[in-house]
């Protein structure tokens, strides 16, 4: 969420420091800037906008080669295996360059799921307030969804075998649950996951989240001069949920234009099939996603597993009616501002879109519910949970 978690902690005056894997205004990264726009491959554009705007470069110490190496890492990754190999490396090293440089004057230590379980531990042992955020479902539970797609669609993605360090993973989440006092779930949908995987849910704060919204699209012409416009933002793959896309969009084959962006990690079978029915637009730099969102008269995220996507509260911002999955921890209400769908059912996302085709009405409703549902979920509303929860405990 663009730094959110830090800034709201410089904001009131409780961050002593940012400790993160890189900052394009922080050493060499910086040399970049002196590329022409244009001459800024998307990769570029993209590391360009990890910036910790609004906090001081003092209270930033950022391990730029080690995110470098991690990104090369994850882009030569194909199989699940190789890229959680890629995330134990990453989390164990962050973990000791971030206790080498020591805690200074905090009191306190936040940390993100399964880069922090190093941190925590030495945070108890000094006495410090230690805090985690489960930024997704456990491991375990987003494991099993996972191989139970692969069964079901071989072709899509590289090597749907077992993943052999993801019981690694999954103990490493649980040593962090076990450190923390506090584990912050931006969904009931994470909390539930951390029960069913053993961990201590009574610890368990659920604090949704809240975005920032620069730009936000300018009213729409009627829709029945042309067919519904359907946007899927995320990496395309079975997590995401791309294959009841691809159904939901043969279903309504002339009535509705589907778009997906976001990075493509599917087989180029199924990438053939996705681009024989809808668009993909591959990966797209942040500074260009409202002109995404300005296309569309529908959001669809019919994923399997999320931690509370962000995207969705980005959409309703833009006035589109959202339909999602329970999955997606989203802070949509059903028949409000959208409408919620069972996981892996392509029949219910196509009836909701087939509806709301139809229905000028009903579609301005949840729009305007939608537009308005946002405004509970800015950063500032998001900053004002987040210290309360944690003054809580």
């Amino acid at each position: 969420m663009h730094y959110a978690v830090p800034r709201i902690f410089h904001q009131a005056g409780r961050l002593e420091r940012l400790y993160t894997d890189f900052s394009a205004n922080q050493g060499w990264p910086r040399i970049f800037n002196l590329l022409p726009g244009s001459a800024r491959p998307p990769s570029v554009q993209r590391l360009l906008g990890r910036v910790p705007k609004g906090i001081p470069q003092e209270k930033i110490a950022a391990f730029n080669l080690l995110g470098l190496r991690y990104a090369q890492k994850l882009r030569r990754r194909r199989t699940p295996d190789e890229r959680t190999a890629a995330f134990l490396w990453s989390g164990k090293l962050f973990g000791k360059k971030v206790l080498a440089h020591g805690f200074g004057n905090a009191g306190a230590v936040y940390t993100f799921n399964t880069a922090g379980m190093e941190i925590l531990q030495a945070a108890r042992r000094q006495g410090l307030q230690a805090v985690t955020e489960q930024t997704i479902a456990p491991k375990q539970v987003e494991m099993e969804l996972l191989q139970q797609e692969q069964v079901a669609y071989p072709a899509w993605e590289p090597d749907g075998g077992l993943d052999a360090h993801a019981p690694e993973l999954a103990a490493r989440e649980l040593a962090e649950w076990q450190a923390a006092e506090s584990i912050l779930c931006a969904s009931e949908f994470v909390r539930e996951g951390v029960a069913r995987c053993g961990g201590p849910a009574e610890k368990c704060v659920i604090v949704p989240y809240g975005v920032d919204i620069s730009e936000v699209r300018s009213q729409k012409s009627e829709v029945r001069n042309r067919p519904l416009r359907v946007l899927t933002v995320g990496a395309v793959g079975l997590r995401k949920g791309s294959p009841y896309v691809l159904a939901a969009a043969k279903q309504l084959q002339g009535k509705a234009e589907f778009r997906m962006v976001g990075g493509i990690g599917v087989l180029p079978e199924a990438e053939a099939a996705l681009r024989g029915h809808l668009e993909l637009t591959g990966s797209v730099p942040r500074a260009r996603m409202a002109d995404h969102f300005a296309w569309a008269d529908i959001f669809l995220l019919p994923s399997l597993c999320e931690g509370s996507a962000t995207v969705t509260y980005e959409a309703m911002a833009h006035g589109l009616p959202v339909i999602c999955t329970p999955n997606t921890g989203s802070v949509v209400r059903d028949g409000v501002d959208g409408f919620i769908v069972p996981i892996r059912n392509a029949a219910a996302i196509a009836t909701r879109l087939e509806q709301l085709a139809a229905d000028v009405a009903l579609r301005e409703y949840l729009s305007a519910n939608a537009r308005e549902r946002a405004g509970e979920f800015t950063v500032a509303a998001y900053g004002r949970r987040l210290m309360e929860a944690l003054k809580q405990k």
